[in-house]
C-alpha cells in the first residue's frame, strides 16, 4: 500500500538523492547548506526571514545552517549600526569556493536522481513537480 501513496514515495526518492547528493559531494556540504550558500550567492546577502522563504525552510531550521555555516567560515552575518535587529548574512570569499568546489557534483547528484527517466520523461516530471509545489504554495503558476 505505502507504494501507491505520493507522500511516501517522494519521501523515498528524496531519501534517494540525499544519498547520491552525499556520494557525490562528500561530506563538505549538505544539499540544504548548499541551496542556503546558492540562494545567498544569487541574492549576495539577505534577512533570515527572506532566506526562509527563499529555501522553503522554517526560519529555526535557517538559523541552525546559517549558524553552521558561519562556524566555517562560509557566510558572514551582519548587523547594522542604527538597527541592530536588522541582520543580513552573506556569502563569504570560502563559501563562493565552497559552491564552485562542488557545482558540478551537484548538477550530477540531481541528474542521477532523475537519469532512468528519458529526457521527455525527466521535463514532464519536473514540470509536474513545479505545477504540484505551485498548486500546493498558491500560486497555480
Amino acid at each position: 500500500m505505502l507504494w501507491k501513496r505520493p507522500g511516501f514515495l517522494l519521501r523515498r526518492l528524496h531519501q534517494i538523492h540525499i544519498a547520491i547528493f552525499l556520494e557525490e559531494c562528500g561530506d563538505e556540504v549538505t544539499p540544504v547548506q548548499y541551496s542556503v550558500l546558492q540562494a545567498l550567492s544569487s541574492a549576495g546577502a539577505a534577512d533570515q526571514s527572506s532566506l526562509s522563504r527563499t529555501v522553503s525552510l522554517d526560519r529555526t531550521n535557517v538559523a541552525d545552517v546559517l549558524w553552521r555555516l558561519e562556524e566555517r567560515g562560509f557566510v558572514k552575518r551582519v548587523s547594522f549600526a542604527n538597527d541592530r535587529r536588522m541582520v543580513l548574512t552573506e556569502i563569504t570569499p570560502p563559501g563562493r569556493a565552497l559552491l564552485k568546489r562542488v557545482s558540478a557534483a551537484s548538477d550530477r547528484a540531481h541528474a542521477r536522481t532523475i537519469a532512468a527517466l528519458s529526457a521527455r520523461d525527466r521535463a514532464s516530471f519536473l514540470r509536474t513537480l513545479q505545477h504540484l509545489i505551485d498548486a500546493a504554495n498558491g500560486s497555480h503558476a
